[in-house]
């Protein structure tokens, strides 16, 4: 399928990143759209790392990378509520994430009238989630930043936000708001962000359903790498085809010097 493509986002966790360490390509396919100035956006999933701590990861590209060229599912949230004057929350997150909200401002209470569920990973304590549940139940609003199944860490494949944030929803019966991909609202700020169009904006990741469904459901094009939490079997159940199969972010030059 042929494109021009003009502007580029990028999954961080299986896509550029496995744990801690660079993906072989990841460097080389950054240096190489820096070369064709072509621009793009990390946008992450991941919500256990404040953005400080996601920029220090990217860092270790040893590559300049400025830090509004992050967007996360928490920056999404913070902008969510102080455009409606919320200045508190019950958090379900790592004390890194938390950083985030309280640096914005936000008063991380356990009693609010918004529950937002990060990846909590070891905090995600059956007394935390209980104490959300029944705010919720008590009326309060539910915010997901992310609904992942699952991501691929250092040590194999681990549960993401989606599995407890499905368990709140089963439980009160209340729906969550979503902030972080596959939300369309979060795909539009990164095109904003360089004044893109998402006809000719290419987003790579490793996700069948956040990547890959989300991006080509905004109207942009889908690369899927093999590399991170993908699988050949999920890929031929799924209804989502992506625009291209990739193995991985070694062949993103490639690619865009063929189809432009």
């Amino acid at each position: 399928m042929y494109m021009v493509v003009h502007a580029v986002l990028l999954d961080i966790d299986g896509t550029l990143f496995t744990g801690m360490d660079p993906l072989p390509g990841s460097v080389e396919a950054i240096e190489f759209l820096q070369q064709q100035e072509i621009p793009y956006r990390f946008i992450s999933n991941g919500t256990r790392r404040s953005r400080r701590s996601v920029l220090k990861k990217l860092e270790r590209l040893n590559l300049p990378v400025q830090e509004d060229q992050i967007f996360t599912p928490a920056g999404a949230a913070i902008q969510y509520l102080q455009n409606r004057g919320i200045f508190s929350c019950t958090l379900l997150a790592t004390d890194d994430l938390k950083e985030d909200f309280i640096n914005a401002g936000i008063s991380l209470v356990h009693d609010a009238q918004v529950v937002i569920v990060a990846d909590a990973g070891d905090a995600f304590t059956y007394q935390v989630v209980n104490q959300a549940f029944r705010l919720l139940i008590d009326g309060a609003d539910l915010i997901a930043l992310e609904k992942d199944r699952y991501w691929m860490d250092h040590d194999g494949l681990s549960l993401g936000a989606g599995a407890f944030v499905t368990g709140l929803e089963y439980a009160s019966g209340k729906p969550s708001l979503l902030m972080g991909k596959p939300s369309p609202d979060f795909f539009r700020g990164a095109l904003s962000s360089m004044d893109a169009k998402p006809e000719t904006t290419l987003m790579v990741g490793d996700d069948i359903i956040t990547d890959i469904a989300g991006s080509i459901g905004c109207g942009l094009k889908g690369a899927l790498v093999q590399t991170g939490k993908f699988s050949s079997e999920v890929l031929d159940r799924s209804q989502v085809k992506p625009t291209y199969v990739l193995q991985s972010i070694m062949s993103l030059p490639e690619l865009i010097h063929k189809e432009s």
